[in-house]
């Protein structure tokens, strides 16, 4: 059979998530099975521990669910789809295609990851169709792929998962490290320094990526066909949804201003609290902003599936040891100094598996918070060493792709040829900065 016939194929996110169930599960049984214990009763227990870790995180999916859909909704409210539409039209090079969205996308993402994301996949889509239009030569994959760099910083954002729910009052980890604000984290030198950097280096990774020569398995043509006008509706004149918004809006700023909460008052509730008050505003009626929601949904859809085969796999490493025997040894190999970059690294590992922030900061935080206390590592660079590790392989692990997939019709094969530099570059960039602070 000639080579030229045969063709690799890429499995869906979802594939991934059953596969990497069956590999956790013989990894498990191959590493952690006591020697007394038969490998039929422990393969048992393992699917127990699946089953056990399986709706765990509910609250969490929630809230996921939630900061990807209001942020979709934010994203598709006549300002913002309005603003995209703009300067799509005035964008007619490949180059600049992909800098104006990378930069934007990484600007958006460091303000909440599902307004980044959805930003992204929205203003990828526009500027696809306007080349179509207009017959200009454009990377379409390295143009979602420069869009889904959102989360490759979200966690140095406000919507980062570890530091916005270390700064809660009432976090599981209070009682060993009391409450850390975001102004200790987020807003930290190590964290400001390390997106200023990925800010100003990746963007020249992305100007090198986007000089490659284009090809028609390139060209948006390829993926989205003929593209027809899309009619402009006329504006509600309905505001009840800026009414509502409104009043959401001021309550949520009195909790930061006149009650006292300060930048402690910023968690994942607050951020989800503030988006929908804000769609509600953009949107202005109430029947606008339920449409807008609704088209939406069908974009968290993966997370709805697939966070529970994710969760389960998070039981099997949680109940059966494996998580803590990985970042045992990691820690047992570490000193003061390399503890934070080995902790990047295996966060980095773990989200492979288990892509999802405040899940894997629930296993591996008393983890590290532990290790770091015994080696005396401050707690706050070692809750950012984590979240660098968790979002820099996003770049390898396509889940979190999944609405802008569906949005721009890039397979997770062609988006994954591009992540994989730019993650390479973010890993760089990020181990630079554990090192040096």
């Amino acid at each position: 059979m000639s080579l030229k016939k045969i063709k690799l194929s890429f499995p869906d996110p979802f594939q991934i998530a059953i596969s990497l169930s069956l590999v956790t599960f013989l990894l498990t049984i191959l590493i952690t099975r006591p020697v007394e214990v038969s490998t039929i009763d422990y393969s048992y227990q393992v699917l127990k521990y699946w089953q056990k870790g399986f709706w765990e995180l509910l609250e969490f999916t929630m809230q996921m669910v939630l900061i990807l859909v209001l942020g979709h909704a934010l994203a598709l409210s006549p300002v913002i789809d309005r603003t995209l539409t703009i300067i799509a039209k005035r964008i007619h090079s490949n180059t600049s295609a992909i800098l104006i969205v990378g930069l934007s996308a990484l600007i958006a993402g460091l303000l909440n990851w599902g307004l980044g994301l959805i930003f992204g996949a929205i203003f990828t889509r526009k500027i696809g169709e306007q080349a179509v239009r207009n017959n200009f030569k454009l990377n379409y994959p390295l143009l979602g792929a420069v869009a889904y760099t959102c989360m490759l910083v979200w966690h140095g954002g406000f919507s980062g998962s570890a530091p916005l729910t270390v700064a809660a009052p009432d976090h599981f980890l209070a009682s060993e490290i009391g409450v850390i604000s975001i102004d200790k984290t987020l807003l930290s030198p190590l964290n400001i320094t390390a997106t200023l950097l990925i800010l100003s280096i990746l963007p020249i990774s992305m100007w090198i990526l986007s000089k490659r020569k284009i090809s028609y398995e390139d060209e948006p043509t390829h993926y989205l066909g003929s593209v027809n006008i899309k009619e402009e509706t006329s504006p509600s004149k309905a505001f009840g949804g800026v009414i509502l918004g409104t009043i959401m809006l001021s309550l949520a700023l009195s909790d930061l201003f006149v009650q006292g909460g300060g930048l402690a008052t910023i968690n994942l509730n607050y951020v989800n609290f503030i988006l929908f008050a804000v769609g509600l505003i953009l949107h202005r009626s109430f029947k606008d902003y339920i449409q807008a929601v609704q088209e939406a949904i069908s974009g968290a859809t993966g997370i709805i599936i697939q966070f529970p085969i994710y969760a389960g796999i998070m039981g099997i490493m949680k109940y059966s040891g494996l998580l803590a025997m990985i970042a045992g040894f990691f820690i047992a190999h570490s000193t003061a100094e390399s503890f934070p970059i080995l902790t990047f690294f295996s966060a980095a590992l773990i989200n492979v598996f288990v892509p999802s922030g405040g899940g894997q900061w629930a296993i591996q935080g008393p983890i590290v918070i532990d290790a770091a206390k015994q080696l005396g590592v401050n707690y706050e660079r070692v809750i950012m060493a984590l979240s660098y590790g968790d979002q820099v392989t996003n770049m390898l692990q396509p889940f979190w792709a999944l609405p802008l997939l569906a949005l721009t019709k890039i397979p997770a094969k062609k988006l994954l040829t591009y992540t994989i530099p730019l993650m390479i570059v973010g890993i760089l960039i990020f181990v630079l900065v554990l090192w040096l602070a």
